[in-house]
């Protein structure tokens, strides 16, 4: 069903480098999943950065299998050319908001969580950040559509390739953490955003421009 022409689509190998590089610009922005890690990462150890990636991830599933059914009762190059312009200039967005927010980003925990359990942490960061949803119906959506052009497979390792970035993020911080030490200097880290945005908004304009 989902096997296009030959050359169509991008291959594995350049969809799982394509979804660590996205993944780990999205894992570094400060948001409740990060804070979070930090929090439990001070009580449990170094161990609370995988478990709540893997609370991420089990949320993920559920969004990847819901798109990929989706796809299945409307998938045509129209669909996919229009998915993959919004996907593209959500990626755009996405780096100009990192850029904007980047000054004021630091580790500093905003909130205390109630939540104990890591991988329910994980969930719950998840479901109730607005972001989450809003990347995956548009910037996430159209590169995993991308995969599917070429097969299952080449969606299945932009997934993992994604997973492989959050849980390397995660671990630093909370490895980092655990030890009772910030990962880096503040300004370091503003630095590295900066860069991030950068380069979504370098990768979305190759992304559109390929799509046209």
């Amino acid at each position: 069903m989902f096997q296009s022409s030959p050359g169509s689509g991008m291959t594995p190998l350049e969809m799982l480098l394509i979804g660590f590089a996205v993944g780990f610009t999205g894992a570094m922005v400060p948001g409740p999943m990060l804070f979070a890690t930090i929090e439990s990462s001070l009580k449990t150890g170094w161990t609370a950065g995988p478990k709540i990636v893997f609370g991420h991830a089990l949320l993920e599933i559920f969004t990847c299998i819901l798109i990929i059914a989706g796809m299945t009762a409307i998938m045509n190059e129209r669909v996919i050319r229009a998915i993959s312009l919004i996907g593209g200039i959500s990626l755009i967005v996405f780096g100009g908001m990192i850029l904007k927010g980047r000054a004021k980003a630091g580790f500093d925990i905003k909130s205390s969580s109630s939540v104990t359990n890591p991988v329910l942490a994980g969930i719950m960061t998840s479901a109730s950040n607005p972001f989450f949803w809003l990347w995956w119906l548009s910037a996430g959506n159209g590169l995993l559509v991308e995969g599917l052009r070429t097969g299952l497979t080449a969606a299945g390792v932009f997934v993992l390739g994604h997973w492989m970035a959050d849980t390397a993020w995660y671990s630093l911080v909370s490895g980092s953490f655990s030890r009772g030490r910030s990962l880096m200097p503040e300004k370091l880290y503003r630095s590295v955003l900066a860069a991030c945005g950068m380069f979504l908004i370098v990768f979305g304009l190759w992304f559109i421009i390929r799509t046209i």
